[in-house]
């Protein structure tokens, strides 16, 4: 009798274990965007409504990097590998992600800036980030984002040497939204 209890016990404790792995997983993304804002880990960057009123003689060489999760069915690339501007000047770049699948994919971003020390003078105007993005099977989108490297970084002691900035992207695939979700028998002729 005992015997059976331990092995009801263990296999409680192993779905208990899998069911907290499970949910980490999915809880990841939205953790990770809370945590980067709040302690500035992992070249959080700034945010702000208009361009910089300030623009520097200096040129910033600013280089893009995208690649999504494992599990993501997207194609995605940065229409542009690397810009130069100068410091304060207001930037333009694009990101592509393609859905080649024959399904409704929704996916949100999450980034980077490295080095880490520039993430707090790299400032976004406009950004994918952290938004739900939809694609239909076979839709590709262009998705834009708008920055300036801040003026400020020339008076910080650690990143006014610094030169090159990386912003990276990560896709990761998310549920459908209850919209898109509802939808869907009515797209597939269901």
């Amino acid at each position: 009798m005992s015997r059976i209890n331990a092995k009801g016990k263990t296999v409680l404790q192993t779905v208990g274990v899998v069911l907290f792995m499970g949910g980490m997983a999915w809880a990841s993304v939205p953790f990770y965007n809370w945590f980067c804002r709040v302690t500035g880990f992992g070249g959080t960057t700034g945010v702000a409504e208009a361009a910089s009123d300030v623009v520097l003689d200096r040129v910033m060489t600013v280089r893009f990097d995208a690649s999504k999760d494992r599990d993501m069915p997207w194609e995605f690339k940065p229409m542009v590998r690397e810009m130069e501007l100068k410091i304060g000047q207001t930037g333009l770049a694009f990101f592509e992600a393609y859905n080649p699948t024959d399904r409704v994919v929704a996916g949100k971003a999450s980034y980077n800036v490295v080095p880490y020390d520039a993430g707090a003078y790299f400032i976004k105007i406009d950004c994918f980030c952290f938004t739900e993005q939809v694609l239909q099977p076979g839709e590709r989108a262009q998705m834009p984002v708008t920055f300036y490297v801040d003026p400020d970084i020339v008076n910080d002691r650690d990143a006014k040497y610094i030169n090159h900035i990386t912003l990276s992207y990560t896709f990761h695939e998310i549920e459908l939204p209850k919209s898109e979700a509802r939808a869907l028998p009515s797209v597939l002729g269901q």
